[in-house]
């Protein structure tokens, strides 16, 4: 790594210790809360389930009723889910359907296919233990427990987890506002024609949709002319309504890279080399939105690959951590390399591989930071460690996209 060059990790560590997190709370009902980020611990105001219950459709006995393994015992009542029973009688059993409490005094439940029904008696074909099949109070969730942290993401489970205990809203952390805009003369709209010299805009697409994967509240300045003049504008446009102004393209020196001194004439930037492939240049500041307030700036390099790999390591923390979210972190995971990389990047390398039926990882062999499909026919990445060749057969850190997309 040359010295004037950031270790990924060092990077990460400035823009983490950089960010703001959002203190503007809503609450919403909790039908809408999947994917956004809890601001307050959660607790139950009761035990789950609230009464011993049964997790099968059977008989409700007092086991040493059935110690013969043929007991013959009247049905004295039925009980259905959400009904209260009655105090069962010695000699006697309760039909009794899956989640029914239990009646006081049975102390077990014989699935119904070890029992047959005799009139109105049942015949147990069994010797159950006591507690067979039932579930008891509190086996969930006790009483007064957190059953949700602050700082959650919420998934469709912990919404659900939520409900069980009627928890019908829930207070959340806002929504970041995120502006983002492109900058190239040379950037065209899919539908337009395609000059001579030009390229179509993939990058605002998956930024685009990277943004609104993490449930961000998208502005799209669209493509920006390489001019001084119009840069500014924008990122002034830009930091008026947003915290996070996010950009592609422009983030070199030459004479036609304008977001350095446009970022550093409305407010102040940093460019960084760091040695990670793809990626290497990344801008990282704020811009002045007025009132004392400022807006975070990431620039994202051009290439298409280079700013999809940039994004997930760089920005998603970013974001989560101004989200408010508790875990940035992607987990990884140990898995066979059924490929050879005998000459690996002096930085450390994000190598985009997928998953094979044999559970090791292939290499997309063109590992080009302007090609995209590599991207779409990967499963994630390998976290490769600078001057680390890989032999076919060696453990690898996989980041698969199903960890790096939330």
């Amino acid at each position: 790594m040359k010295p004037d060059m950031l270790s990924v990790d060092e990077a990460l560590a400035l823009l983490l210790a950089g960010a703001t997190p959002v203190v503007e709370t809503e609450q919403l009902p909790t039908l809408a809360a999947t994917g956004r980020v809890l601001a307050a611990a959660q607790h139950s105001g009761f035990s789950v389930p609230s009464l011993d219950n049964t997790s099968m459709d059977g008989y409700a006995v007092y086991a040493a009723d059935c110690a013969s393994g043929e007991a013959r015992l009247p049905v004295s009542q039925r009980i259905a889910a959400g009904s209260m029973p009655q105090p069962l009688a010695r000699g006697t059993a309760a039909r009794i359907f899956t989640g029914a409490p239990i009646p006081p005094g049975a102390d077990a439940v014989v699935m119904q296919e070890q029992c047959a029904q005799d009139g109105d008696a049942v015949i147990v074909k069994h010797r159950p233990r006591s507690g067979e099949w039932v579930r008891r109070v509190g086996e969930d969730i006790h009483g007064g427990s957190e059953i949700l942290a602050a700082g959650m993401k919420l998934r469709p489970q912990d919404t659900g987890l939520a409900a069980s205990v009627g928890i019908a809203a829930l207070p959340l952390y806002r929504r970041l506002k995120v502006a983002v805009f492109f900058t190239g003369d040379e950037l065209v709209m899919p539908g337009e024609p395609l000059p001579p010299g030009r390229i179509y805009n993939s990058n605002r697409f998956t930024l685009n949709g990277l943004l609104q994967l993490f449930g961000c509240d998208v502005t799209d300045f669209g493509i920006v002319p390489d001019r001084l003049d119009a840069t500014r504008a924008v990122l002034c446009e830009a930091a008026a309504g947003n915290d996070l102004i996010v950009t592609s393209g422009g983030v070199s020196v030459g004479e036609e890279d304008h977001i350095k001194p446009a970022v550093e004439a409305e407010g102040r930037l940093a460019m960084w080399k760091i040695a990670v492939k793809p990626g290497k240049p990344l801008a990282f500041g704020e811009v002045n939105a007025g009132a004392g307030r400022k807006a975070h700036f990431i620039g994202l390099p051009g290439n298409p690959v280079s700013s999809f790999v940039t994004f997930l390591i760089f920005v998603r923390p970013f974001i989560l951590r101004c989200q408010g979210a508790n875990r940035t972190e992607p987990l990884g995971y140990p898995l066979r390399a059924d490929f050879d990389w005998p000459k690996p990047d002096s930085r450390r390398e994000f190598l985009r591989v997928k998953l094979n039926p044999a559970g090791g990882l292939d290499l997309f062999m063109n590992q080009s930071s302007a090609v995209l499909t590599s991207a779409v026919w990967a499963d994630g990445f390998i976290d490769n460690p600078a001057k680390h060749p890989i032999r076919r057969g060696d453990m690898v850190k996989f980041l698969p996209f199903s960890e790096l997309f939330q």
